[in-house]
């Protein structure tokens, strides 16, 4: 590990100013020191965030709720408000790491982490992820993990948060200080041909919240198929929130983790879902839909598939 300096923030805008010049914000550390310590992330100062008040869960006016950056996973998993409302973010969570991580992770970190990519991990690979212009070595390489929805040449890798593809289906927004919210289904960015620039943010700018609007009653389902059950990044994960209205849904939301770049909004499968009864036969075209633009590789053609099983049984979980 290289030498580093250490300093503890004491309010947002100090923070900022160190992390502007270069610095790396330190929150629970479950992703950035694992970086470090294999040599992917160098960085010359650390700037711990954990004392800045980030940590709070709060009600907002009609109905939604602000999560603070700095709150711990476990903590907003078991938030009663978070059960009530919005039990599809509880059970991403849980699916997404073990007891140990969770209760250390916070959630701008978790929406921030870095791909569990091999080839990004390791340093003798080519990746233009960790060294921009490299090229990807897993384009014909064991890919099994990768993308086979939003990428491209220059990259496959998947983003790895289960956290997240809850709260592209909730509609959640990204708070940071000093612009203007973002919808989280925009925070992240696909790969095109920068695939190291991986959000929207500014170097310095800090994650202060997300907000989860109000959501109407309805039935949610977080579906996650991994290679070993105690602890592992999804294979496919898909996150669906139904609303029905005498029968037929006024509000469908489709999310699918572990096929693409960034949390993947299944659009089309939402609007052709949209007003109808959600019977057997739109839900096959919908799972369909969902995946039509999927380009597997050699080692991940299983995906297209397993993703279109997994919306039909989540789906037809949110309606039982």
């Amino acid at each position: 590990m290289n030498p580093f300096s250490y300093v503890t923030a004491t309010d947002p805008a100090a923070a900022r100013a160190l992390a502007a010049e270069g610095a790396k914000y330190l929150a629970g550390g479950t992703n950035l020191v694992d970086l470090m310590r294999e040599g992917i992330e160098t960085p010359e100062r650390l700037v711990d965030i954990g004392r800045l008040p980030l940590a709070g869960i709060e009600d907002l006016p009609g109905g939604g709720l602000r999560i603070g950056a700095l709150a711990r996973n476990t903590r907003v998993a078991a938030d009663r408000r978070v059960l009530d409302r919005y039990p599809l973010l509880s059970q991403a969570i849980v699916n997404g790491a073990s007891p140990q991580l969770r209760n250390r992770a916070t959630v701008g970190g978790n929406l921030l982490q870095r791909t569990r990519c091999g080839y990004f991990y390791d340093r003798h690979s080519a990746c233009g992820k960790r060294e921009p212009g490299a090229g990807c070595d897993a384009l014909d390489g064991f890919n099994r993990m990768h993308a086979v929805l939003g990428a491209g040449e220059s990259c496959i890798a998947v983003h790895p948060s289960d956290m997240c593809v809850a709260l592209a289906a909730l509609d959640a927004v990204v708070n940071i200080a000093g612009r203007d919210p973002v919808p989280l289904v925009d925070f992240h960015l696909l790969p095109g041909d920068t695939p190291h620039v991986e959000t929207v943010l500014r170097p310095g700018e800090l994650v202060t919240s997300i907000d989860l609007p109000p959501v109407p009653p309805g039935h949610s389902v977080y579906l996650k198929v991994r290679d070993r059950a105690s602890y592992a990044f999804a294979l496919v994960s898909v996150a669906v929130f139904t609303h029905l209205e005498d029968g037929r849904a006024s509000r469908v939301r489709i999310a699918l983790g572990g096929v693409a770049p960034k949390p993947w909004r299944a659009y089309e499968a939402e609007r052709l879902l949209t007003g109808t009864s959600l019977d057997d036969h739109l839900i096959d075209q919908a799972a369909e839909r969902a995946l039509a633009d999927a380009r597997p590789r050699e080692h991940n053609a299983f995906k297209p598939e397993l993703a279109r099983r997994l919306i039909r049984r989540a789906l037809k979980g949110a309606l039982s």
